[in-house]
């Protein structure tokens, strides 16, 4: 068995019986040999052996000089969002690409009548081979006004988040997994549908809202290789791996969300001035950053995000830097790796990141039995943003104690923390629904 790896294709449970005891009941959706090993590491799941930590102020400049207005805030926030730039995600390149957009098709009555759907493919080069961008989009057909739209990664194509027989097939890289219909890592028609239980489509549709993704793999396929998504298409003159402080691949994933969003500013049926962006796991680090950076995205959503996503680092709880960086060297750029076994030298935090975000509405969320991503740090990152949206006249987080189980709180900052493990389900999606509503506005017919 590997040790817990932190995958957003499996669920797992996580009980603790005793701080010394620990039992992990895995359920495998991908090959646990694609982890690299670790033998050395066992994760703390003892909040008694948390270590002391002091966390950054978010509106205290790194010169000491506290921040007391919004202009200083833009100031300080440009300070955090240049150290998470160069030290933790990587500078993401300005998009000097000219995307063109061509419809692959087009149903008017998808979900019996209640939703139109359309693919776009987004062309990233004069080219028309890879890479490319391919989008799904929902839109309510009974909308008589531009709606708001929520716009999220998948894991496994486009076709897996519905059982439609002519959503275009996937025929990029993915991780290899049979039971997913996934053979010499290439979709099969096996594979449609298998992950629309994380995408209760017809419920955003009903309740007013457009639904668009995209597989993360279009933009980068998820391995320790640079050669077949984006990054070489900012590549100078014999570089073949981003620099120490450039954007790994959850950068790519976060730039490529702006870029799908360049494209839904165009729809006619969506609100430009309303779009969602969300993410479960590795996509909801992912999710978080596109938000700090593009402050197009009205409203930021984080499931179970964890390590280098919206939990405390220096917590060290569940997944640590070290930890995340081993398993998953190409998610981050190279920088982080000095705050392996180090957190404590982080000169910022995930609730800076949160932070960042303000003064537009955000929602955390956690799962009671998700304890590798550190449900209590992700509660608390959000306690600890909640200053600077009060400086800018915004309520956050309107508690500071953590809410019991399925019992959502929800101010400018919403946070809940669900029974289940690490997964992304209809009850998580009730909740950001009515989080939409509290801030959008109903956008039910």
């Amino acid at each position: 068995m590997h040790s817990f790896a932190n995958l957003d294709s499996l669920t797992y449970s996580v009980m603790i019986k005793h701080s010394s005891i620990l039992i992990l009941l895995y359920f495998f959706s991908m090959f646990p040999s694609e982890l690299p090993a670790q033998p050395d590491f066992v994760p703390n799941y003892d909040e008694g052996q948390v270590p002391n930590y002091t966390l950054p102020d978010p509106l205290v400049f790194k010169n000491g000089v506290e921040v007391k207005g919004e202009l200083e805030w833009q100031q300080r926030r440009a300070e955090i969002l240049q150290f998470f730039s160069s030290q933790v995600y990587g500078v993401t390149p300005s998009p000097p690409l000219n995307t063109k957009s061509k419809v692959l098709s087009t149903d008017n009555d998808a979900l019996s009548g209640k939703a139109t759907r359309k693919e776009i493919r987004l062309f990233l080069t004069n080219k028309k081979t890879r890479p490319y961008i391919d989008i799904l989009l929902f839109t309510p057909n009974q909308a008589t006004r531009p709606v708001p739209a929520f716009l999220g990664l998948n894991f496994y194509g486009n076709h897996t988040v519905h059982t439609a027989p002519n959503i275009t097939l996937s025929d990029q890289w993915m991780r290899a997994n049979e039971d997913f219909g996934i053979v010499n890592h290439r979709a099969t028609e096996s594979s449609r549908g298998v992950r629309a239980s994380r995408w209760p489509i017809e419920m955003i549709i009903d309740r007013g809202y457009a639904l668009a993704t995209v597989y993360c793999g279009d933009i980068d396929p998820d391995k320790n290789d640079f050669q077949d998504g984006v990054h070489p298409l900012f590549y100078q003159s014999g570089q073949s791996m981003p620099e120490s402080n450039e954007w790994g691949t959850i950068g790519a994933w976060a730039w490529g969300l702006s870029r799908a969003a360049d494209h839904l500013q165009q729809e006619e049926a969506i609100n430009d001035n309303q779009i969602a962006v969300i993410g479960h796991s590795r996509l909801g680090k992912a999710a978080l950053w596109a938000g700090a950076q593009d402050a197009r995205f009205a409203l930021v959503i984080s499931n179970n995000s964890g390590c280098g996503g919206a939990a405390l680092s220096k917590r060290a709880y569940g997944e640590t830097v070290g930890r995340i960086n081993h398993s998953f060297p190409h998610w981050f750029c190279n920088n982080f790796e000095q705050y392996n076994k180090n957190e404590a030298g982080l000169p910022v935090d995930q609730h800076q990141l949160l932070a960042l975000i303000a003064p537009r509405p955000l929602y955390v969320a956690s799962a009671e039995e998700d304890q590798w991503a550190d449900p209590r740090g992700e509660f608390l990152s959000a306690v600890h943003a909640t200053p600077v949206y009060k400086l800018l006249g915004k309520e956050g987080l309107p508690v500071s104690e953590m809410p019991e189980i399925d019992q959502p709180v929800m101010g400018t900052i919403g946070y809940h923390i669900r029974h289940g493990g690490h997964d992304i389900n209809a009850y998580d999606w009730q909740q950001y629904l009515d989080f939409a509503d509290k801030h959008f506005g109903s956008s039910a017919p």
